[in-house]
């Protein structure tokens, strides 16, 4: 989907769409972009969409695109927007790998953030600076409305497995994740298994999934 499309949310296929998600990452303990990440979120469209409740003013996530083009010049791998709130979230995912969080150098005792991971958060800076750089053109208008809208756009960065960080590096994502802010608009990084924790306990606010068993 080049462009976003009308979405329903289902929360019940969503719950069952989580739980196929989270198998998966019981599965295996390194995960392949291409390969696994995009395949499965392409495939379980109402889950895509639910990511979006990770920004507060998506109540309802209404449109969904995948491999969002941003004006020709990049590509998001995910985009979820709430119609009504203006309110859209970019999404790129990358491996979920030993080395896609933090690499060890030697002669340092501290990791170093990975390539991998600022390669995905450069991606959506430049995401940013196109759609600042477009801001004032007819596109833009079409895909995000005019300025005196109020939109809000804001990015988010998918990688790496909570089992291959050691509680430093933890807490360093952590404080990344909180502090990161670029031109005024937020980008959040997560992994895998923080992404999966955090849409079962969003979830568990809709009376289905409260009552759903998923031992």
């Amino acid at each position: 989907m080049k462009d976003f499309n009308d979405h329903v949310l289902s929360i019940e296929k969503c719950i069952h769409e989580l739980d196929e998600f989270e198998k998966l990452l019981l599965s295996k303990e390194e995960l392949k972009e291409r390969e696994d990440i995009l395949p499965f979120l392409q495939s379980n469209l109402h889950l895509a969409s639910f990511i979006g409740t990770c920004i507060p003013t998506i109540g309802n996530p209404d449109k969904i695109a995948t491999e969002y083009d941003i004006f020709g010049d990049f590509t998001c791998d995910l985009a979820i927007a709430d119609s009504i709130s203006k309110t859209f979230l970019l999404i790129e995912f990358e491996d979920a790998k030993k080395n896609s969080l933090f690499v060890t150098k030697k002669g340092k005792s501290t990791p170093e953030w990975a390539p991998r991971l600022e390669h995905g958060f450069s991606q959506i800076i430049d995401w940013f600076w196109k759609i600042n750089d477009m801001e004032t053109s007819n596109d833009y208008k079409y895909r995000f409305g005019s300025a005196s809208d109020e939109v809000e756009i804001h990015g988010l960065l998918v990688i790496g497995r909570d089992q291959h960080l050691e509680p430093r590096e933890k807490a360093r994502l952590k404080w990344r994740q909180k502090h990161t802010i670029v031109y005024s608009k937020k980008i959040s990084v997560m992994t895998f298994d923080q992404l999966a924790r955090d849409l079962r306990y969003r979830l568990l606010r809709y009376p289905q999934a409260a009552k759903a068993d998923h031992r």
